[in-house]
């Protein structure tokens, strides 16, 4: 999938996401060893996006497991169609059981979810396990079985093993702490806020209009921010989504009714927007 560290960081780039060295060097041994990744870190910086950035680099499917409280294995894996199955055992009155059973548990009445659709498949994957941490624990015994030998049993049609890996990416924002067994079976990486010359870069790239002022005056405010005790801190999404507010508003600069008017892009509960109102002192930036 890569040559390089290099490689992976200049391929990423052409996709539109700027890779810090670790990011590009985790990811390479990743696709070199056959390993999932699994990366941490705080929400809107760049952790799903690192996927599809993979999956976009190297021509391949993207396949995602969106997980959430309650999410089970016929989320995941697989599910049968009954209400196909219940049409094709009434239109079959005349046969036997044991000749209806064997059509209606067949290949036409299999509905696959992401883990099973990924493992199958022939074509280069990317397989996404977004926001693992939501997740019952029991979905991480899944994912253990599922990781470990890249195969799934049905039980009515055998095991399926996969014969072309997919490259795994699971993501979690640590909402919960995911298992020891879980984490050695993985590569890890942390992902969090970007050095303020990196994070320069990604605004000058998503946003190529504004000015190169705006736009490290907007990655200082931001930095400013997050220094602050908010319950949360903005995220490089929300930078880029202010960068964008404050080009679509013709602003030139950052002065404190702009910053005052606009910092509910970035800040998303009303405390921390009085407490970055009252402590933000853009004088000393």
């Amino acid at each position: 999938m890569f040559t390089s560290v290099d490689d992976v960081s200049a391929r990423l780039a052409e996709t539109g996401y700027l890779a810090s060295p670790a990011v590009a060097t985790t990811v390479f041994l990743a696709a070199r060893l056959g390993k999932p990744l699994l990366v941490e870190g705080p929400a809107g910086v760049g952790k799903t996006e690192l996927a599809k950035a993979v999956a976009a680099v190297a021509e391949a499917r993207l396949v995602r497991l969106q997980c959430y409280e309650g999410v089970d294995e016929s989320r995941a894996l697989y599910e049968w169609n009954h209400a196909k199955q219940l049409l094709r055992i009434s239109a079959g009155r005349d046969e036997s059981w044991d000749e209806t059973r064997t059509d209606i548990f067949s290949e036409e009445f299999l509905l696959p979810r992401p883990l099973l659709t990924a493992i199958r498949g022939d074509e280069p994957t990317v397989l996404l396990i977004d926001e693992t941490d939501k997740a019952d624990v029991e979905m991480e015994g899944l994912l253990l079985e599922v990781l470990s030998d890249f195969q799934i049993t049905v039980p009515e049609l055998g095991t399926v093993t996969a014969t072309r890996r997919p490259f795994v990416v699971l993501t979690s924002n640590a909402g919960r702490e995911l298992s020891e067994a879980l984490r050695r079976r993985c590569l890890f990486l942390h992902i969090g806020f970007p050095e303020e010359e990196l994070e320069r870069r990604i605004v000058r790239l998503k946003v190529p209009g504004l000015p190169e002022a705006l736009a490290e005056s907007v990655v200082r405010v931001v930095g400013a921010l997050r220094a602050m005790d908010l319950r949360k801190a903005p995220s490089v999404a929300e930078t880029v989504d202010w960068a964008r507010t404050l080009l679509a508003l013709g602003a030139d600069t950052l002065d404190e009714s702009v910053v005052r008017d606009s910092l509910g892009v970035i800040l998303k509960h009303q405390d921390d927007i009085q407490k970055a109102a009252a402590k933000l002192d853009l004088d000393a930036l």
